[in-house]
């Protein structure tokens, strides 16, 4: 059992814990997950670990309640304990040496794994202009925490309720045409957002990571359903990645993956949820 030191609140469906798991921080590092199950009548979900203190031994996740588990999980309180934390999983993230200047974008709930690439790359010191990007202001998690890992914070907002109106795309692009010369950028978040900060990258042949979460169900190999093509070949995301080169990932391929179940979805009625349609 992990005990939850600490449960926090980011937006009405958003949420962080710190859990008591020493052997997991004491492995941990940037671009890693984790197994866990709220209980024993959960499913498994993947979750990255957005950040981890070795000293005190925690290591911290913040996901979206969205469906059965994750309500079940948002329901513990400070005090109580999760039933199973598995870790940590994947590939750390192995950055470039004498990087001096990284893009790191976020989407949404994708700034709760941007947030700690950042934290790696500002600690050794890189110059990191760091684009978050959310629908609109109420639902802006981490700006505080991203603020002090990064050397510029650009918070993008689609309806232009906060900071830049427009897309991450369109601030990434603007800072590329004013001479910011990016070593690398990497990009998390809706798999959409990844295959278009690709096509801004490519004709400035700047290399691009993305972290492919957003598809992965298992988390350890077994299941296939986070299969993706990646310059070719056949790859895996949680024992291959989650990180690959952006410009060699066949995005339509997942896409077109990812959308299979769609009218399913939405046709379907979850009894957790009252009875409403999931879509």
């Amino acid at each position: 059992m992990f005990k939850i030191i600490r449960r926090k609140q980011l937006n009405d469906s958003v949420v962080l814990m710190d859990i008591d798991a020493p052997f997991i921080a004491k492995k941990a590092d940037a671009g890693q997950f984790v197994i866990v199950r709220a209980d024993e009548y959960s499913e498994r979900i993947p979750l990255t670990i957005a950040d981890f203190d070795r000293e005190k031994g925690t290591v911290t996740i913040i996901f979206q309640t969205i469906g059965g588990s994750t309500m079940s999980l948002a329901a513990l309180k400070e005090g109580e304990a999760i039933r199973d934390v598995v870790g940590p999983l994947g590939m750390a993230t192995e950055y470039e040496p004498n990087l001096k200047k990284v893009a790191v974008i976020g989407g949404g709930v994708g700034c709760a794994i941007a947030y700690p690439q950042a934290k790696k790359l500002h600690n050794m010191g890189v110059d990191v202009q760091l684009i978050a990007g959310f629908r609109t202001k109420d639902i802006i998690i981490l700006e505080d925490e991203m603020k002090s890992e990064s050397t510029d914070l650009h918070i993008c907002t689609d309806d232009g309720s906060y900071g830049y109106h427009g897309f991450v795309t369109d601030k990434l692009k603007e800072l590329i045409d004013a001479g910011a010369n990016f070593d690398e950028v990497i990009a998390i978040g809706p798999v959409p957002m990844m295959k278009f900060v690709c096509k801004v990258t490519e004709p400035y042949n700047i290399k691009t990571i993305v972290s492919l979460n957003p598809i992965m169900i298992d988390g350890t190999g077994m299941c296939g359903g986070c299969r993706v093509r990646v310059g070719g070949e056949i790859k895996y995301a949680c024992v291959d990645g989650p990180d690959f080169d952006g410009h060699k990932v066949d995005f339509n391929e997942l896409v077109r993956r990812n959308s299979t179940y769609n009218e399913a979805e939405k046709q379907h009625v979850c009894r957790l949820m009252g009875g409403a349609a999931n879509g």
